[in-house]
């Protein structure tokens, strides 16, 4: 009985309610009222039987109850995701999903290779998450998504990982350094230039700090930015040199306001890697991504070459 009283919407704000902690976030993510919100809850808890969640100040907390509940929530909207894919793949891939996660880095290309593969299927819906390192690595910890692109696969995780692009890290400087008509230059005299990286933890600021190490070397950090269009910013403002991958130059290209340096034991060939969870069974529509981008030439279709 409590089944048939019990809808799926219900289910859904109910959902929102505890992802939100509030009513009114709630609402705001679903594109509801919050008099709406509150006529679900009353219904959804009369369906149930019992109290589902306790309101002291502002905060919604689940129940017992209400956890059991949100459970089974979670685990028929994963039927329903995956009967969309089962369909999806009957219907010859013009209908499904492709949830995908990025760090920041990836924005300068992810988008152009998910344009290229909606070439192939226009009716696939796509949701692209950006963060830094640690925010897509809680991304795959709850299993949030299909795919994740990082540039340094962790090493502590059971995961699936796969190469599938180049990813240079060059030294660049504003087109009016003195170090710009310089050839080979030292690692040393590198280092006596200031900075601005990456912060701690990131995967390209991991990368360098790895390189120098190995050459027993300490760079001069001025700055720290976790944004590489700010760093960009800083870099032709004259606050400093920095080292970054050659793809956040890719709208500017080598003609723009900066230019790559001609610096020893650069590029950093490192990599760019898509991972996922090795329990996880991928949907129709992410496996025909991941075999997309693992038979493509990707360096050629993003034009690597013309950039180094």
């Amino acid at each position: 009985m409590m089944s048939k009283q019990a809808t799926l919407h219900q289910l859904e704000v109910f959902a929102a309610i505890a992802k939100t902690g509030s009513f009114t976030k709630a609402a705001d993510e679903l594109f509801l009222t919050q008099p709406t919100v509150s006529q679900q809850m009353k219904q959804l808890t009369k369906a149930i039987g019992v109290p589902l969640y306790e309101q002291i100040g502002r905060r919604i907390f689940l129940t017992e109850a209400g956890r059991a509940v949100l459970q089974a929530s979670e685990n028929i909207s994963l039927c329903l995701d995956q009967l969309q894919e089962t369909i999806s793949a009957l219907q010859g891939m013009k209908k499904g999903h492709l949830r995908l996660a990025t760090i920041t880095t990836g924005k300068y290309f992810v988008p152009r290779l998910l344009g290229l593969f909606r070439q192939h299927y226009p009716g696939i819906k796509i949701s692209l998450q950006i963060g830094n390192r640690q925010q897509i690595l809680e991304r795959l910890a709850n299993n949030q998504d299909d795919l994740y692109f990082l540039g340094k696969p962790p090493k502590d995780l059971d995961i699936n990982i796969r190469h599938f692009l180049d990813n240079p890290l060059v030294v660049i400087a504003p087109r009016n350094h003195p170090l710009v008509k310089e050839k080979k230059i030292s690692l040393d005299q590198l280092m006596q230039e200031p900075l601005i990286m990456r912060e701690s933890g990131s995967g390209t600021r991991m990368a360098v700090e790895e390189f120098l190490a190995e050459n027993r070397l300490t760079m001069n950090v001025e700055m720290e930015i976790s944004n590489n269009e700010a760093i960009k910013q800083a870099v032709y403002g004259g606050l400093g040199l920095s080292i970054l991958s050659i793809y956040s130059l890719i709208l500017e290209g080598l003609d723009g306001p900066l230019a790559v340096l001609d610096v020893d034991g650069f590029p950093i060939k490192k990599h760019w890697y898509i991972i996922y969870s090795n329990g996880k069974q991928l949907s129709i529509v992410a496996q025909t991504f991941l075999d997309y981008l693992l038979t493509h030439n990707n360096d050629e279709v993003l034009s690597l070459s013309q950039l180094l």
